[in-house]
């Protein structure tokens, strides 16, 4: 089977071609290239024949409704969108309305149990982060989403008066001394990047004291940011959703 997955974010949109097992082909556009010259900029990246279409979307149902009737023309296929149960693939919903939960966020659990069997932290690294716990059972002890760090910087210049607009750095700095900025950019920046890191240690920490030896798995676009400033070293997996797809649609239930 082939099958082209989707994972549709705030900001960007991955994707990547499922074919005998393995994801190849992977690929990512900007949300507002789309939202600007249409789907045709993206449906020019993609595969012309598939046997199904699977898709994570957290872009609302009105992108749904356009991408499914685009890229299904385009790819001959139907398009199916994945959906937050209660219970599946390895995965125990602590939601009490478990559609509540984020679809991303569910799809990158199933991506993490599908690898790693032991507790685990899933932390997603985009315009908000998520950071998702699992136990040794799969089960779900909730989770956090806090603002990433270009919605973090952009809020101090539009919330202050005296700080300016600050662009994220092509290259955080680590943990040592070079954490604290000599300028008022540099302040931003180094706040930012180590509110997220602080963030991350820190509930490492609270499951630590919950389950033996856990994992962060880290993934997002903005993953690389912080890559290097955790406490624990994690598993860096960019295309955690992509993989989650892949393990629901060959494990359907």
């Amino acid at each position: 089977m082939t099958a082209l997955l989707l994972d549709v974010g705030n900001s960007r949109l991955k994707w990547g071609v499922l074919d005998d097992g393995d994801i190849r082909r992977t690929g990512h556009i900007a949300m507002p290239k789309i939202r600007d010259k249409g789907l045709a900029v993206l449906t020019t990246k993609l595969p012309r024949r598939v046997d199904a279409v699977y898709a994570s979307n957290v872009a609302g149902n009105s992108f749904a409704t356009r991408l499914s009737g685009v890229v299904g023309m385009h790819c001959n296929a139907d398009v199916h969108f994945a959906r937050s149960e209660r219970r599946g693939w390895g995965i125990t919903n602590s939601y009490r309305q478990p559609r509540m939960l984020g679809v991303d966020r569910f799809v990158a659990m199933v991506g993490a149990r599908a690898e790693v069997t032991s507790a685990c932290l899933v932390v997603d690294v985009g315009t908000a982060v998520t950071i998702d716990a699992l136990d040794k059972d799969g089960v779900h002890l909730g989770g956090q989403i806090i603002p990433g760090v270009d919605t973090m910087l952009s809020s101090l210049s539009t919330a202050t008066s005296d700080i300016p607009a600050v662009k994220a750095a092509a290259t955080p700095s680590s943990g040592d001394l070079k954490m604290f900025g000599r300028n008022t950019a540099a302040a931003v920046r180094a706040g930012a990047y180590n509110a997220l890191a602080g963030a991350v240690d820190r509930a490492f920490q609270s499951l630590k004291s919950h389950s033996r030896g856990p994992v962060i798995i880290l993934t997002g676009g903005g993953a690389s940011r912080i890559l290097g400033a955790l406490a624990k070293e994690p598993l860096h997996r960019p295309h955690l959703v992509l993989t989650g797809l892949a393990h629901m649609l060959e494990n359907a239930q």
